[in-house]
């Protein structure tokens, strides 16, 4: 089967197409990065009107790319959910438009389940069952993952998720947009150590997070007399090193409560370099391995969505009847999702 994946669900305009027996055969990305730079965070009016403007050009290029026509599309795959309602209607509506125009079947997937699974598009993937450590924006959650559908939430953030501090973070200390990359790379030229910031619920013998206390303690820090241009490569060092001590601690512990030797880091946090060193040095010292998706396809993107689709089209899911009717799910938990029907 040939799978076209859509993306639509925040500031990047993602489509792919994926083969079952060849693989990835392509993607194209828009990010709308620039567009909202101004504004230091997306606006969702302007995100949707952007998708409209991208999505026709990107799949024309997808198509030429992969020599092939929509009628050589035999499903398609999109975003139904989490994300900002405006941007999901203009993923979706693309999405059933061509579905009942191809008479071929649209199948609604959830975001978080294609950046959870994007790591088994790379050269090396992992086996099922791991455990798997979802770092983006607006989520940081562990889970056991058993297979597609297979979903048991170990822990969860409880207020700001990691994604969501560093892009704070950054804006308390006068980095642009986005914060998060910006983040990193000026604590490239810190030393972590001089500030001392707290590394939240790290000893709380569970696998919950919270990332709003070292937030906090950023702005005390920022507001503090004396604080310099000089003293923000510092105080950006030590907050990636308190978040992702944190990070690393509870995915060690919950490898060691499962009993696994496997770990998948998705989301794009998970593009952060100082985590993977951290994430590679502490499961060798427990004889354990991690997975990435690779670089590219850490942020949002059309390959997850198609491969996500592709593995529940082959399972036999086929999605609504086509009656006209379709809904976007903007707030939807993923361990809501079942197995698909067939699925082993």
């Amino acid at each position: 089967m040939r799978i076209l994946g859509i993306e639509s669900s925040c500031d990047e305009t993602g489509v792919a197409i994926y083969d079952t027996e060849r693989g990835l055969l392509g993607h194209r990305l828009h990010s709308q990065v620039d567009l909202h730079a101004a504004y230091g965070g997306v606006v969702p009016e302007l995100a949707s009107r952007d998708h409209i403007r991208r999505l026709p050009v990107l799949l024309r290029e997808l198509l030429e790319h992969t020599g092939l026509s929509l009628a050589g599309i035999d499903g398609i795959a999109y975003t139904a959910g989490p994300g900002l309602a405006g941007a999901l209607l203009v993923g979706s509506s693309v999405a059933e438009a061509l579905g009942v125009s191809l008479g071929i079947p649209a199948l609604p997937v959830h975001h978080l389940e294609g950046h959870l699974l994007s790591p088994l598009l790379s050269a090396t993937p992992p086996d099922f069952p791991f455990v798997a450590l979802l770092v983006s924006g607006g989520h940081t959650q562990l889970m056991r993952v058993t297979g597609v559908g297979g979903y048991t939430l170990l822990g969860e953030t409880v207020d700001d998720a990691a994604g969501e501090a560093f892009d704070k973070t950054a804006k308390l200390i006068g980095l642009g947009y986005p914060g998060g990359p910006a983040l990193a790379r000026l604590a490239q030229a810190g030393a972590p150590g001089r500030f001392k910031l707290p590394r939240p619920m790290l000893h709380s013998k569970d696998f919950d997070f919270s990332f709003s206390g070292l937030k906090t303690a950023v702005l005390t820090a920022v507001g503090t007399p004396g604080f310099c241009e000089a003293d923000k490569a510092d105080l950006a060092a030590e907050f990636q090193a308190a978040a992702v001590e944190v990070l690393v601690a509870k995915s060690m512990a919950a490898l060691r409560h499962t009993g696994l030797k496997q770990l998948v880091v998705a989301g794009g946090v998970g593009a952060n370099l100082a985590l993977r060193s951290a994430l590679d040095q502490a499961a060798l010292r427990r004889k354990a391995r991690v997975f990435y998706p690779e670089l590219e396809l850490c942020t949002d993107n059309g390959a997850m969505i198609a491969f996500a689709g592709a593995l529940r089209f082959m399972a036999g899911e086929r999605g609504a009847d086509a009656d006209g009717c379709f809904a976007v799910r903007p707030r939807w938990n993923l361990m809501d999702i079942a197995a698909p029907v067939g699925a082993g």
